[in-house]
């Protein structure tokens, strides 16, 4: 068995998990099926499968075969403050952003409330779509005072990182509130993020001040129910 078969294999394997040509709750093809499919050896197939297993991507099942499973991806974000690329980086997963719009718009009164602005100013309003491998995870719609960062709509936010851009600027995020929900996926979610219409979501809502209190940041994430998990850390005295 080589080293660049297994790594293969592995990674159609579980591609094919991902992207649901495998469904979830499907039983995976047989090793003998799969070995001929890739003119490879049961052995080589089945060191594939364990660490598919080892992953969470896969269950053996004695009497049944092996079971397709979605992973489920920890967030941290509920009491860490760090960027969703840095997390993910952290737990060995390739993240990619997808930029949905980038605009400069007049603050509706749930924004003012949030962000403390009078009707006079304006805000960007930075829609983006996140990804673990192709897989979409959450929906992010953020807002953020122009008057704060007028220059922020000349960022490529598909590859750089808001926190580190409001860092650059000495406006850093230091203090985060955030409100969860959960919810029915609408009709337009669930095809923004490839599940089913009324399929649960995470619903977050962030307030992002910098250390002189400023508001400089609102949020609001929907995560997909089936691929999200979440730790709530907490100390008691």
């Amino acid at each position: 068995m080589t080293e660049a078969k297994y790594k293969k294999i592995h990674a159609i394997l579980k591609q094919r998990i991902i992207d649901q040509t495998y469904p979830l709750n499907s039983l995976l093809p047989k090793e003998i099926e799969l070995a001929a499919e890739f003119n490879t050896s049961r052995p080589t197939i089945n060191h594939a499968i364990h660490n598919l297993v080892q992953q969470g991507f896969l269950e053996q099942r004695k009497r049944l075969g092996t079971i397709v499973k979605r992973k489920k991806i920890t967030q941290e974000f509920t009491h860490v403050i760090q960027s969703y690329n840095q997390e993910m980086d952290n737990k060995g997963l390739k993240a990619i952003t997808k930029v949905i719009s980038f605009d400069k718009i007049n603050p509706t009164s749930e924004i003012q409330s949030a962000l403390n602005l009078s009707t006079s100013d304006s805000v960007f309003k930075l829609v983006r779509l996140r990804y673990v491998d192709t897989a979409p995870i959450v929906e992010v719609t953020t807002y953020i005072p122009t008057k704060l960062v007028p220059d922020l709509n000349k960022i490529d936010f598909s590859q750089a990182s808001l926190y580190d851009e409001l860092r650059k600027r000495n406006l850093p995020v230091t203090h985060v509130t955030r409100k969860l929900e959960v919810k029915k996926a609408s009709s337009a979610i669930s095809k923004t993020l490839k599940i089913k219409e009324n399929d649960p979501v995470f619903y977050f809502h962030s307030y992002g001040d910098t250390k002189k209190d400023q508001k400089i940041e609102y949020s609001i994430a929907t995560y997909r129910g089936d691929l999200n998990s979440f730790i709530i850390d907490l100390n008691i005295n």
